[in-house]
C-alpha cells in the first residue's frame, strides 16, 4: 500500500492498521515524513512499524516498489499546520496518477480526497475528473462522492483496476 501524500500520518496509520503488509509513505515535506514516522512509532507495535518505509520526494514518480500495491491513496492540497502555499497541482497529480494506475495490482484501488478551498484546487479536482471519465471502463471502474450540501467540500475520487 502507498501514501502518497502522507501529510500528518492519518492515511498512513489507517493503512498500517488494516494489512499486515508493507506500507510506502510519499511526501515532499520533511516535516510531513518526520511527523507521519512519530505518529506510526506511538500508535503501532515495534513489528508494525518494521513494515513501514519513508520516500522523501514527490509523488510523481514513485520509487521502485517490491510488488505492486493493491492501495493507493492520495490526500490532495497542502500538509494542515504548515506552509499553505506548498499544494498538490493538477499537472504533477496527473502524472502521478498515470503511473499509479500502471503500477496498481489488478483488483487493487486508487483513492484521492480532493479539496477545492485553496487555490488550484478546484482545477486539480476538475483535471482529475477529465482524466478518470477518459478511463476505459473495461479496464477501471470509476466512482466520485461528494457532498451537495455542503459548499466546497472535499470530494473522494476512488478508481478501481479491474481484475481483467
Amino acid at each position: 500500500m502507498i501514501d502518497a501524500t502522507c501529510g500528518n500520518g492519518h492515511d498512513s496509520l489507517a493503512l498500517a492498521q488494516m494489512v499486515a503488509g508493507n506500507v510506502l509513505c510519499i511526501d515532499i515535506q520533511e516535516q510531513a515524513i518526520n511527523a507521519t514516522r512519530e505518529k506510526l512509532k506511538k500508535f503501532l507495535t515495534s513489528s508494525d512499524f518494521k513494515n513501514i518505509s519513508y520516500h522523501l520526494g514527490s509523488y510523481t514518480h514513485f520509487p521502485p516498489l517490491k510488488a505492486a500495491p493493491s492501495l493507493i491513496v492520495y490526500n490532495l492540497g497542502y500538509l494542515p499546520g504548515s506552509d499553505k502555499t506548498v499544494v498538490t497541482v493538477a499537472q504533477e497529480t496527473l502524472v502521478s496518477l498515470q503511473e499509479a494506475i500502471t503500477l496498481l495490482k489488478p483488483g487493487g484501488s486508487i483513492s484521492l480526497t480532493c479539496y477545492v478551498r485553496h487555490s488550484g484546487g478546484k482545477e486539480e479536482e476538475e483535471a482529475l475528473l477529465s482524466f478518470s471519465k477518459s478511463l476505459d471502463k473495461n479496464e477501471f471502474g470509476v466512482c466520485y462522492h461528494q457532498w451537495i450540501n455542503r459548499l466546497k467540500s472535499p470530494s473522494l475520487l476512488l478508481i478501481q483496476k479491474l481484475n481483467n
